[in-house]
């Protein structure tokens, strides 16, 4: 099996820059802790975030999750739920920090998935934020010239079974292979087929991750988040 350095830094409401690196396998799930080594003076043992920061706020992430390779989605885990979608990115390309406003608490981890084998590049990944502060991501990865409906990475659940009657207030979604997504997007297909929303699909090798407000949708319990393939 293949691994990666993952890295990442937050900014808290205490003024600390903390820095976050582990050596993670690919296609497993792996906490992301903060950096043993922290300068020629020494350092701290690696640490889950929650145990490290515990009570405090995380204000911005100064460099998103980053790896060599492609990261296929990063979270802050709770209690094995999505507590907060978390940027991703590649250490090759400069992102401006990323405001946020999220309290930590003891237990609270970061969970990274990372990939390198040519089969899963194709995987595409949903991040979506709701009105009334749900995270949630979904996955798929789907074969040339088809169309597929991504499922939710824990519970196995389709985007109305797990958002059904909530409004999508932020997503994002990012793919290496993004070029080969009909629109460029993955769509919110309601009940009768239709798109009822989308998100654009980013190739985070190529331009920084942002999150975006367009294409926002109020989801319902049949609604789909389907990608189609030209090839």
């Amino acid at each position: 099996m293949s691994t990666q350095l993952v890295r990442a830094q937050v900014l808290l409401n205490t003024g600390e820059v903390v820095s976050l690196a582990s050596t993670l396998t690919d296609t497993t799930v792996g906490e992301l802790k903060t950096s043993g080594v922290v300068g020629a003076g020494g350092g701290l043992a690696a640490t889950s975030i929650g145990t490290y920061a515990n009570g405090k706020t995380i204000t911005a992430m100064i460099q998103p999750v980053v790896a060599d390779g492609f990261i296929t989605y990063a979270y802050i885990n709770r209690r094995g739920s999505i507590a907060m979608c978390l940027p991703i990115g590649v250490s090759e390309i400069v992102c401006n920090p990323l405001p946020m406003n999220f309290t930590l608490q003891a237990g609270d981890t970061i969970s990274v998935l990372t990939q390198t084998s040519a089969a899963l590049k194709r995987t595409v990944t949903l991040n979506t934020v709701t009105s009334n502060g749900t995270n949630a991501i979904f996955t798929a990865t789907p074969a040339s010239g088809t169309t597929t409906s991504m499922t939710h990475i824990l519970t196995g659940q389709t985007l109305g079974e797990s958002l059904n009657g909530q409004g999508i207030r932020m997503h994002w979604s990012t793919s290496i292979e993004s070029s080969l997504y009909a629109g460029g997007s993955v769509l919110y297909v309601n009940d009768r087929g239709l798109p009822g929303g989308s998100c654009i699909v980013t190739n985070p090798n190529d331009v920084p991750l942002k999150s975006n407000m367009m294409g926002l949708s109020t989801i319902q319990l049949n609604w789909q988040a389907q990608v189609i393939t030209s090839s």
